[in-house]
């Protein structure tokens, strides 16, 4: 029995001690936010609301939605992936947008910097 005990110990132990430490990217004004993925949404939210340029095809603003894959490089660059949406000349603006996200503290994974990945749709 108390073998049987060790051994679960043992294992669970090993399971807790190699679980991953992840951190998320740090936009620039965020380093000390107590909650960097918050911070760093608020900070892409008012990225968009002031770098999106809409398009316009005569007189009239072109509007649609948009989904945008980017990654947070290792070295904390912004890459866009893909971008799809119905709307060529929308899509391209929203690309032009999010490729002007500033260089940023990248995420890491057991601390060491780590691309992550971000899908998010927009309503332009």
């Amino acid at each position: 029995m108390k073998k049987l005990l060790i051994i679960t110990c043992l294992f669970f132990g090993g399971i807790a001690v190699s679980q991953a430490q992840q951190t998320s990217p740090v936009w620039p004004g965020c380093e000390d936010s107590k909650d960097v993925s918050a911070c760093f949404n608020k900070k892409l939210a008012q990225h968009v609301r002031e770098n999106y340029k809409y398009p316009m095809e005569g007189n009239e603003y072109i509007r649609g939605k948009v989904t945008i894959s980017f990654d947070v490089t290792e070295e904390g660059k912004v890459v866009v992936k893909s971008v799809e949406g119905p709307e060529p000349a929308v899509n391209d603006a929203a690309r032009k947008m999010i490729e002007a996200i500033p260089d940023m503290k990248p995420g890491t994974l057991n601390g060491r910097p780590d691309t992550r990945n971000f899908t998010v749709p927009f309503n332009f």
